[in-house]
């Protein structure tokens, strides 16, 4: 048999075997040369590539009402997560979770929507029933949000007035809101609308629900603990994500004969990496696949520790996301001896998906562990420009410098 067939034997055998290991099964979490040569110099590693679905999300409750047009709502409809908020305005837990709300929707403005339900918690607070009738009021002419960021920005103003003197006070914002005072006043405390506070707290009370505050994500409640900015922007993050994920394994697009140079561009400046076909076919084609379908653009480098590594590959910043599918580890003899070396990051074993690595100096404590899929080769100095990012330190972390898109060069 001539070089040439045994060649196309070859490539042709990798490229049935890894069309055929693709098969259904469970999403993930990391933790990192010489150039190849044109024709595989170590034998081809067993191939492997599994399927994953976005992380389910539970049934909601049954019990929970459904969203119908008398609620309040904020965003587009299509939203990939719906927030159902259920809380008040003079409870101080309220007025945090209004603000990381708020800051929540400027940052996912396509992707979180907020149904807000108002719940007075009238024998706790001696004005929570009357700052609700007054954004139901509001509401009443179209303004319930507006009234809500009055009661919010001016909260000072207000807190300490009485129920009685907050009237007039109200009346006075609504008219600042161009609302028809008369109606407003009426409205305030109306027997209608002191009805449908209580009917939106009986509501609540069927639903089991007894605290504020209370958010619903998806349907499904969120324990107090993660009612913060950092794991509500993670959560809507990862679910948003999911639209994104790949549905199958990438095909083979990739030649392992041949030479591959990725230019990772970023705002800080290039990386150049030389890809190693030969050695992680895997890794490499997964790269080269998400390369060319955009993936990477926009994309930060969510964790970069000095001295160790910098970390990038997962949209959604949370350093969880990946693109649908895992493959499987390619440990070869290639060792984390020096900087610049680029490895897949995983969640343990044959989890490997989008994210990857580039170490600052030798990590001897990561070899085998993961795979080794190319060199920086120019642009190190770039590396090395990248804002320290440490996940582990929040809140307060600065923002990750952003890939603007990587291409692939074939040769």
């Amino acid at each position: 048999m001539g070089i040439k067939t045994f060649l196309i034997f070859i490539v042709s055998l990798f490229f049935i075997l890894f069309l055929t290991a693709c098969s259904s099964a469970p999403a993930s979490t990391p933790t990192p040369t010489p150039v190849p040569t044109a024709i595989p110099a170590t034998p081809l590693p067993e191939v492997g590539c599994s399927v994953i679905s976005a992380e389910p999300t539970p049934k909601p409750s049954s019990a929970l009402p459904a969203i119908t047009s008398a609620d309040y709502v904020r965003g587009p409809d299509n939203a990939s997560v719906t927030l159902i908020v259920y809380c008040e305005f003079q409870s101080g837990q309220c007025q945090v979770l209004g603000d990381i709300l708020d800051k929540l929707q400027a940052n996912h403005p396509n992707d979180a929507r907020v149904v807000f339900r108002p719940l007075p918690a009238a024998s706790l607070l001696d004005k929570s029933q009357i700052t609700v009738q007054a954004v139901i009021a509001a509401g009443n002419q179209g303004k319930f949000w507006e009234m809500r960021a009055i009661l919010r920005s001016k909260y000072n103003e207000w807190i300490n007035l009485s129920a009685v003197t907050f009237e007039p006070w109200a009346v006075t914002q609504a008219a600042g809101l161009g609302l028809d005072g008369a109606k407003f006043k009426t409205d305030l405390t109306s027997v209608e609308t002191a009805a449908r506070a209580k009917s939106m707290g009986d509501a609540a009370k069927a639903a089991g629900i007894t605290s504020i505050p209370i958010v619903f994500v998806n349907g499904n409640p969120q324990p107090a603990y993660v009612l913060n900015y950092t794991n509500l922007d993670a959560t809507v993050s990862l679910i948003a994500l999911g639209a994104r994920q790949f549905k199958s394994c990438p095909p083979f697009v990739i030649n392992p004969a041949k030479q591959y140079i990725a230019t990772v561009r970023t705002e800080k400046g290039d990386i150049v990496i030389q890809l190693f076909p030969d050695k992680a076919p895997l890794a490499v084609n997964s790269f080269v696949f998400l390369a060319r379908n955009n993936w990477f653009n926009g994309v930060t480098f969510h964790s970069v520790i000095p001295g160790f590594i910098a970390q990038a590959g997962d949209p959604s910043g949370t350093g969880r996301g990946g693109p649908g599918y895992f493959f499987k580890n390619e440990i070869t003899d290639l060792k984390y001896d020096r900087p610049g070396l680029v490895g897949v990051a995983n969640s343990g074993p044959d989890t490997n998906g989008s994210q990857f690595f580039i170490t600052f100096a030798p990590q001897p404590k990561i070899n085998g562990a993961y795979t080794i899929f190319g060199q920086v080769i120019q642009g190190m100095d770039v590396v090395e420009s990248l804002t320290p990012r440490d996940p582990s330190k929040t809140p307060g972390l600065p923002p990750g410098d952003q890939i603007l898109n990587v291409t692939i060069e074939e040769k």
